[in-house]
């Protein structure tokens, strides 16, 4: 039995923000630059691939028959009702002989395996990372074929969608909004049940990656409570083909190369059963990250709390023309702490980001300066700046930004400071505010030009009118809060006293002018 103990705590592996390198895990590049990968190629090609092309269809046309044969006369509810018996069952043993002669075919005539799986009664659950490809089936043809949490989906794969019906699986319906829900309760009644069920076995990263750190663990499998025996799948390719991400090869690309190595080395190692403390049974995600934090020791990776949200933000910045990097923010911590929205966050907060960042992906002062319209030597700009770059590195990045926003930003653009930076800058009270009102205030408070202020003005004044009313000024507030709290910041100083109106001091690492 395995359980996290203190001295295996000291022993872990790191988290990612401990690592002096940051490890982008949805990113895979294939080399195949020297001669002898490309005669391998070529040679292989020609003489290799077309049998072992040949041998994969016809074991995938048995396996189909098979599958054909103990799904015959069954219905979908007659699957998820009760697990297969009698010579229904005893189907599945070849199937998983069909699925590893299949792999063999794929160059993989050796798996070596390590550790011992568990028996049902000692584990319910099996848990496998990291999920690099549809090559990690490996797991399930050498697990006897248990059950899978699948998308319904997949269902409509060529061979592959009749081989997976047979296996009884949980399926995932993405259009049913209670379907995390009802997959929950699925899981947790067949890892409980006194019924002959297989072993279930489940991918809780719920997305492909590198496999240079472990991801974040879905909490759906841990929800029983029950022990689960952690399973970890090595590739030790020179030539990693088996690697299946959001930025990489397509998956002919992957198969190509596969098939063309002479072998593929892989392994497979049962880790011991991990039985949950009363505290993990009562927090399923506390249970999850310490099962991951066991496997991350053993294969030697630090762990990450990325999940498939980050893979979407990293699509969202290449489209922006950003670093794929900038959506690696985390997303899911993030969410809980701010209360964020992946659709706002995707839609409006990385599209603003996008504005400032001109440098390099990263927003500078000089950029912040631009972005605002405000000298790069106004106090408050400064300190705004400040309170955004976390790590003193003089730039912020996305994550940086969105904890700045949310937390100093946004909240100081309440209704109250609205009202009153709008009636300090209507002078004379008439319910609008005119350019050359707006030009005086903001020269004499924040020392921003005459052109600067006109381009702010004609923002806000969107139709044109000439003057601007309180809901222009709160819809421009509302697309720019970074003003709010520079004016509340320069308020605070005038009222301390611990500056002049006049008075501007050059930002760090710049000489005051003479």
């Amino acid at each position: 039995m395995c359980n996290m103990s203190e001295k295996e705590g000291e022993e872990r592996a790191p988290l990612i923000e401990e690592t002096s390198q940051l490890l982008n895990p949805f990113v895979h590049r294939l080399e195949l630059n020297t001669a002898y990968d490309k005669f391998k190629l070529v040679f292989m090609s020609i003489f290799v691939v077309p049998v072992r092309v040949l041998g994969i269809i016809l074991c995938l046309m048995i396996a189909y028959v098979f599958a054909s044969a103990g799904l015959w006369g069954l219905s979908r509810e007659d699957l998820a009702a009760r697990p297969m018996s009698g010579w229904r069952r005893k189907i599945r043993w070849y199937m998983g002989f069909i699925g590893r002669m299949m792999m063999r075919c794929y160059a993989c005539q050796w798996i070596r395996i390590k550790g011992r799986m568990a028996t049902k009664a000692e584990a319910p659950i099996l848990i496998v990372g990291p999920h690099s490809s549809f090559f990690d089936a490996i797991a399930v043809y050498w697990s006897n074929v248990p059950c899978l949490v699948n998308r319904i989906e997949n269902l409509q794969l060529p061979l592959f969608g009749k081989y997976i019906d047979y296996t009884q699986p949980v399926y995932v319906w993405r259009e049913d909004t209670n379907s995390r829900q009802n997959t929950i309760q699925e899981i947790n009644r067949r890892a409980t049940s006194d019924e002959d069920w297989p072993q279930v076995m489940i991918f809780p990263e719920g997305t492909c990656t590198n496999r240079s750190c472990l991801i974040t663990f879905k909490p759906g499998a841990f929800y029983p409570g029950v022990p689960v025996q952690p399973v970890i799948i090595r590739y030790r390719n020179r030539t990693d083909s088996f690697t299946w991400t959001w930025d990489g090869p397509g998956a002919l690309k992957m198969l190509w190369v596969t098939l063309c190595q002479f072998h593929n080395f892989c392994e497979l190692e049962y880790l011991p059963v991990y039985t949950p403390s009363e505290e993990e049974k009562q927090d399923a995600k506390l249970f999850a990250s310490n099962v991951r934090q066991v496997m991350a020791d053993a294969l030697g990776v630090p762990v990450a709390d990325y999940t498939y949200d980050d893979c979407r933000l990293m699509y969202k910045a290449k489209l922006k023309h950003l670093p794929c990097q900038t959506g690696l923010i985390e997303f899911q911590k993030l969410r809980h702490r701010l209360g964020l929205n992946l659709k706002n966050v995707e839609e409006e907060l990385l599209s603003q980001y996008a504005d400032i960042a001109i440098s390099d992906g990263q927003i500078t002062l000089s950029d912040f300066a631009k972005y605002l319209g405000i000298p790069e030597s106004e106090p408050a700009l400064v300190d705004l700046f400040k309170v955004y770059d976390k790590d003193n590195s003089d730039t912020i990045d996305f994550r940086e930004y969105l904890i700045g926003y949310c937390q100093y930003t946004q909240p100081a653009n309440t209704e109250d400071t609205l009202k009153w930076a709008f009636k300090l800058f209507d002078r004379g009270g008439k319910g609008h505010i005119l350019l050359d009102d707006l030009v005086k205030a903001l020269r004499a408070s924040l020392d921003m030009t005459p052109e600067e202020t006109t381009r702010i003005f004609k923002q806000a004044d969107q139709d044109n009118k000439g003057y601007i009313t309180y809901n222009d000024f709160q819809a421009y507030a509302k697309r720019k809060p970074e003003y709010a709290k520079i004016f509340l910041t320069y308020q605070e100083s005038i009222k301390n006293g611990t500056r002049l109106r006049s008075v501007h001091h050059p930002p760090p690492g710049k000489k005051k002018a003479e």
